[in-house]
């Protein structure tokens, strides 16, 4: 008599067997190769994706109508302190102390307007561009003086020798 292996295994209970798996589902070509209707040979999706629309505001979340959102408009000179800052840092630092002051002025203005005004990001770049700029024409500023002074002293020194 032979046995086969597992016969000394007591029979398994049914309540512990793993369900059978769930049928494939068609993948994302096959569901566009079958038409829903003979004669048309891909799926007709209404204008705007064929997402259900339940009002004006689109309430397919949770069914609450969502306002649009709306933004404060830029302060005016924001954009100018960002751009005298840029200009201050690459082509000419004369202007960097003007970015400096528009962009304080105008992000004091931005921060008391209590969120009618946008634009922060914009003046603060600016602001600091101006600040940094300013310092590289103080250093520059310096760097003249001192080269002035030093050439000034060795031709004078130069000139008294000979």
């Amino acid at each position: 008599m032979t046995t086969t292996p597992g016969d000394d295994r007591p029979p398994e209970d049914p309540s512990r067997q793993q369900p059978p798996p769930p049928p494939e589902q068609p993948g994302y070509w096959e569901q566009q190769s079958q038409p829903d209707q003979p004669g048309i040979p891909y799926p007709q999706q209404p204008y705007g994706g064929g997402q259900p629309s339940s009002g004006q505001y689109g309430g397919q979340y949770g069914g609450y109508p969502q306002p649009p959102v709306q933004y404060a408009p830029d302060h005016p000179r924001a954009t100018t302190s960002l751009i005298l800052g840029i200009l201050g840092l690459v082509l000419c630092q004369l202007v960097a102390p003007f970015a400096w002051r528009i962009g304080k002025r105008t992000v004091d203005e931005i921060d008391a307007s209590q969120g009618r005004m946008g634009g922060r990001g914009s003046a603060q770049a600016g602001y600091v561009m101006g600040i940094i700029g300013t310092a590289l024409l103080a250093f520059g500023l310096i760097a003249i003086v001192l080269w002035v002074v030093v050439a000034v002293a060795l031709f004078s020194s130069s000139s008294t020798t000979g």
